[in-house]
């Protein structure tokens, strides 16, 4: 199953040079809250908007498969946000090798979020 996690594009590519990426959420790094906060694809459009709606920053999405995590020593485990759903929270930092794709991502100029290449 793709786990994602969306971020603004120079924090990944920050974490690209430091070798492991360590935040949680907009505003939380992982020692904080304890994992990282991640979204399966039905679950992001909600996630992107609460958390990024806004924000100016361009933004990428990190592709994730839960089974590359797991591999790779970092528990996975899917818990309640609040709302009823669960949510995959990744239990370590994210290595540059479990990510199997970045996809820019924005808001278009009506606040909706999308996945799409930048020109």
């Amino acid at each position: 199953m793709e786990i994602l996690h969306l971020t603004r594009e120079h924090d990944w590519e920050e974490a690209l040079v430091a070798g492991e990426y360590r935040i949680s959420t907009r505003g939380a790094i992982l020692e904080e809250v304890g994992f990282v906060h991640a979204s399966t694809a039905e679950q992001l459009p909600g996630v992107a908007t609460l958390q990024f709606s806004g924000c100016t920053d361009r933004l990428v999405v990190l592709v994730m498969d839960d089974e590359a995590i797991r591999a790779a020593g970092v528990p996975v485990r899917y818990e309640g946000g609040g709302d009823g759903q669960l949510f995959p929270h990744i239990y370590g930092a994210i290595r540059p090798s479990m990510v199997s794709r970045v996809v820019p991502a924005e808001f278009d100029s009506s606040g909706r979020f999308l996945l799409r290449p930048r020109a």
